[in-house]
């Protein structure tokens, strides 16, 4: 190619990203809204935390210390703890693996109290769990995405307790876990060297009285520059780790309304944009919800007070960056926040009153949102059709490779309580179908026959994608999108992340069949080497994703 076709085909590209936004709403005018489906009634559990592997399968757990659940080990396994706070022996699972292509679930043995724990996966697909309450609060688990599984558990595996505490993947391979109830440090997983935590005095600095604290499961994301953007509270720093040092400090969201358990928003980090393998347009993050000063301590008087209805946008890689703030169409404390496929993010489950903690909150938010990060201001936000479960304290999601978005949890009770209760625990699992997997759309959907699934893919590599769709294709409306599964609870999404590999440059290579060059990201500063679903996105509308492994 010549440096003027080069050049010409990199302004194209780039004049397709910008255009993306209105041009894409085409399609998705005509029917919004989604559809819900019950999948299950029952899992036996309620789904606090999830995990989607890279065998189709989501890990899903909640507590120990909930008392005996709803589903029963295989006879014969039954956990003895001298040690539980709730039953010292106890023949019911507190962990399931759910099947996506069966429907089925599987009951799993978790040895110590994995309440409100954290997690993510390895690069060899491996979850490593971490931390938790009692017992479990120095406990590493891994549990391995192949048939038959079972957790294992390195009872201290970790320096410091670890309780609220958020994992992030790094480009090494490496895990760091940040915080935790009254832990003002970080540490890493694998250990290397010396078995040590590091002093982190953002997070003694962001913590409220002691009741309430509002820095627990801070927002960590890993930025384009390799630094860790980590929000606590209504605060945020660039923070470098290597060398132990705050890079930045960005300004206090404009109301100064805390953001992080208890008062519970949620944040993503907006997709990531490559051309030629690196990053173009910076980075950006969005903190959505939560409740105001003082919310907590009323709720425990029995004074319920409105959530926060707004939204910060911040660019983290601007020298100068200031928050733009945003209003949701409701309120909302305990939303999840999803990035799909397509780029957009969704916003579900929660309640508008309270704060997160046992029997908090009211008013349950039944119409998730979704948030179009490209539209103008003003014009984001789209109101979804409701659920009819609400979905209040120690819910969860999880975004399949089918486009669907998995729903389950809720237990805003001390122990199971489905009687006498205002919400009683929640053991169904449902699935949210974005509209874009409506049926009117299935022309428009793009269907990838390479690369095949589970293919390994390299550092700053070009691939071919190929793909069909039956109906008139819109070459400028192609995205290429791929979308790390992250670990999910406590309306946190750890590790979630969300790059766009290519636009537009599309040819024909024979009856409906399409293929499609793009560059791979240049490092794992932008990718950590893991699985990812790789999805081909046409007017918004995605294929069912494949997972390929970079390393």
């Amino acid at each position: 190619m010549s440096t003027q076709n080069h050049f010409l085909s990199l302004c194209l590209f780039l004049l397709t990203f910008l255009a993306a936004g209105p041009l894409c709403q085409t399609v998705s005018q005509a029917a919004r809204g989604g559809n819900w489906a019950l999948l299950r009634p029952s899992i036996g559990i309620s789904a606090m935390h999830m995990q989607l592997l890279n065998n189709d399968r989501v890990v899903i757990f909640d507590r120990t210390s909930t008392g005996r659940s709803n589903i029963s080990l295989p006879s014969g396994k039954c956990r003895v703890n001298p040690h539980d706070t709730a039953l010292t022996a106890d023949c019911t699972a507190h962990s399931v693996e759910y099947d996506v292509t069966s429907n089925s679930v599987r009951p799993l043995k978790v040895l110590t109290d994995v309440w409100c724990s954290s997690g993510a996966l390895m690069p060899d697909g491996r979850l490593i769990q971490t931390g938790g309450f009692n017992d479990g609060d120095h406990a590493v688990r891994i549990f391995r995405p192949c048939n038959g599984s079972d957790w294992e558990e390195i009872k201290f595996g970790l320096t410091q307790r670890r309780w609220y505490a958020t994992n992030q993947i790094l480009p090494d391979g490496r895990q760091i876990i940040v915080g935790g109830r009254r832990q003002f440090n970080y540490e890493f997983y694998p250990k290397t060297g010396a078995t040590i935590s590091y002093n982190l005095p953002f997070l003694l600095y962001t913590k409220d009285q002691k009741e309430v604290e509002n820095n627990l499961y801070p927002f960590v994301f890993l930025n384009i520059d390799g630094n860790l953007f980590i929000f606590a509270n209504n605060r945020a720093i660039l923070f470098n780790y290597l060398n132990d040092v705050v890079v930045k400090q960005y300004p206090q969201i404009p109301d100064g309304n805390p953001r992080n358990y208890p008062s519970t928003g949620s944040a993503a980090l907006l997709p990531l944009k490559l051309m030629q393998g690196k990053a173009f347009g910076g980075a950006e993050v969005l903190v959505c919800g939560g409740a105001p000063k003082g919310s907590y301590i009323s709720a425990n008087y029995g004074k319920f007070i409105g959530a926060l209805n707004t939204c910060g946008r911040l660019k983290i890689t601007d020298p100068s960056p200031d928050w733009v703030m945003e209003t949701m169409p409701t309120a909302r404390v305990m939303g999840d926040m999803l990035l799909l496929p397509n780029g957009n993010v969704l916003i579900i489950n929660g309640g508008s009153a309270g704060t997160a903690g046992w029997e908090l909150a009211r008013n349950p938010v039944l119409n998730p949102v979704v948030y179009r990060p490209k539209n103008p201001i003003g014009s984001r936000f789209e109101r979804q059709n409701p659920s009819s479960t609400p979905r209040m304290y120690h819910s969860a999601v999880a975004l399949l490779r089918d486009g669907r978005v998995l729903v389950g949890g809720s237990n805003p009770n001390r122990n199971y309580e489905f009687t006498g209760v205002l919400f009683p625990t929640e053991l169904s699992l449902e699935a949210f179908s974005p509209s874009y997997l409506n049926l009117e759309y299935a022309n428009l959907r793009p269907k990838i026959i390479l690369p095949i699934s589970q293919s390994k893919i390299g550092y700053n590599q070009r691939i071919v994608v190929r793909f069909t769709i039956t109906d008139t294709i819109n070459r400028n409306l192609v995205l290429v999108t791929m979308v790390a599964p992250s670990f999910n609870t406590h309306s946190i999404a750890m590790n979630q992340r969300l790059l766009v590999l290519g636009a537009g440059n599309v040819t024909t290579v024979g009856v409906s069949t399409y293929e499609m060059g793009v560059m791979t990201p240049g490092s794992g500063i932008l990718a950590p080497s893991g699985f990812y679903m790789l999805f081909v996105v046409h007017q918004e509308i995605p294929s069912v994703g494949i997972w390929v492994h970079i390393q």
